[in-house]
């Protein structure tokens, strides 16, 4: 598997192509190469596991959390998108994988460390404890949906882990019931929010040195505007044959914005000068179809926190993905992400 991923990941990175619909609407400096659909899964993901943890840890302890099972699904994903830039010859984009490679090596240490620690003196603690989570274990559970909610729109590294780490010593009390438990929680939440704001701020400085600042919008095209457009969603000019480019915002609010678009009747044809494939995931139960219409595949995890549910990723045309978000909407299809590029 290794010896495979690396030549599939050497091939990629000499492999170019060109992505853009060459007749597109869409503003120069708004475009982004057809290659980042597949290549942000990775990415995405490290806001998909932080998601799961943070429901898990909201009514369990931490220390039966799959880490190691994350940081598998973390590599697993990236040879399947890999493999997919590979087979379609789409742009090597080098600095995107140099990215990948930084983000998702540094998230395998961590999980690898925080098993390690969790398994060990986690699950002594809990086990002297009366099984009840400590004020410590409610407050990381907060602290770590408020994670959550904050790198669906904003880089990681700009999430305050200092507040996080006044607020510990500053909201639980330093005694009650179970003061192993709280303890060592209190030391294992200190030292977690300690190292990730400095690293934190190392990533924002070598960041904003290597790469320009993120666009928080995507333009799209679409066959016509709705008469009243959905919030967010702003006019950028019509197009002499009807249709209309507009301004969707990016990441997390892409699918919502995108779905209240195919609610309203328009359809997208071009999202950030592309045309052709773009990546979607879809959280379905073990034996649940995969939705119909011209989805392609690409690869299936298992939720590894919900039993029973399993994520899929799937590869549709953008002409197509309007109709697709409907039909999972009327059908009670959950879309986790829609990769916008």
């Amino acid at each position: 598997m290794k010896t495979r991923f690396l030549a599939l990941l050497v091939a990629v990175l000499l492999c170019a192509a060109s992505a853009f619909a060459a007749d597109s609407p869409v503003a120069p400096n708004q475009r982004r190469g057809v290659e980042q659909t597949f290549l942000t899964y990775p990415e995405w993901f490290l806001v998909h596991s932080p998601a799961e943890y943070a429901a898990w840890v909201a009514a369990h302890p931490a220390h039966d959390f799959p880490f190691i099972g994350h940081a598998r699904q973390i590599w697993s994903s990236y040879a399947s998108v890999t493999g997919e830039q590979l087979r379609r010859h789409y742009p090597s984009n080098l600095g995107y994988h140099v990215m990948i490679m930084v983000i998702a090596g540094s998230t395998t240490v961590e999980y690898a460390l925080r098993s390690a620690y969790e398994n060990t003196i986690g699950r002594l603690s809990w086990s002297v404890s009366d099984g009840e989570l400590t004020a410590e274990d409610r407050y990381g559970a907060r602290a770590a949906q408020e994670y959550v909610d904050f790198i669906r729109k904003e880089p990681w590294y700009l999430f305050d882990f200092t507040a996080r780490l006044k607020g510990l010593w500053a909201t639980t009390p330093a005694l009650g019931p179970n003061m192993i438990r709280k303890w060592e929680r209190r030391y294992a939440l200190t030292s977690e929010y300690a190292v990730k704001a400095v690293y934190g701020k190392l990533i924002e400085l070598a960041t904003r040195a290597a790469y320009d600042p993120a666009l928080l919008t995507t333009q799209v095209v679409v066959d016509r505007a709705p008469s009243q457009l959905p919030r967010d969603v702003k006019l950028v000019r019509g197009v002499e044959d009807g249709r209309a480019v507009l301004d969707l915002p990016r990441y997390y609010g892409f699918r919502i914005a995108a779905t209240e678009l195919a609610r309203a009747g328009a359809t997208l044809q071009d999202i950030a000068g592309n045309t052709g494939d773009i990546l979607v995931t879809v959280w379905l139960n073990a034996d649940q179809p995969v939705p119909s219409g011209g989805a392609r595949v690409l690869f299936e995890q298992p939720l590894l926190t919900m039993p029973g549910k399993r994520r899929v990723a799937l590869v549709l045309p953008v002409s197509g993905l309007s109709s697709f978000l409907l039909r999972a909407d009327e059908s009670g299809v959950k879309v986790e992400h829609v990769y916008d590029y």
